[in-house]
């Protein structure tokens, strides 16, 4: 698979579902929606990278998801300057975003399994 349309597959869904998971937690401002977008595109494919290229084992991606959720947070703080709600927002947005694409995955393996 080329590395272009992988990358837009794992970053594209996730933006999608995160700006849900912002609106979902009643987040409203524009400014705050649309730099959920930046820094998803500034976290999302340097793992993907790094994961696909380096070290796909299971505490690597682990580490690097907390390691999303903690700079997400910085991130957010910036705009919304209350670090708890900072948190929660990149917390929910990253562990929702990550256990539909696990989901997703497990159901294309079972659907795979099946057909055979």
């Amino acid at each position: 698979m080329m590395i272009l349309p992988m990358l837009l597959l794992a970053l594209v869904p996730t933006i999608m579902i995160e700006f849900v998971v912002l609106l979902l937690l009643r987040e409203r401002r524009r400014l705050v929606l649309g730099s959920s977008v930046v820094i998803n595109i500034l976290t999302n494919i340097p793992l993907n990278l790094y994961v696909v290229f380096v070290d796909s084992s299971v505490m690597t991606i682990v580490m690097g998801e907390l390691l999303v959720v903690a700079v997400e947070a910085l991130w957010y703080y910036l705009f919304i300057r209350i670090l708890s709600r900072a948190f929660i927002y990149s917390f929910l947005c990253n562990a929702i975003s990550f256990l539909t694409g696990l989901l997703v995955q497990l159901l294309m393996a079972y659907y795979q399994l099946i057909s055979i």
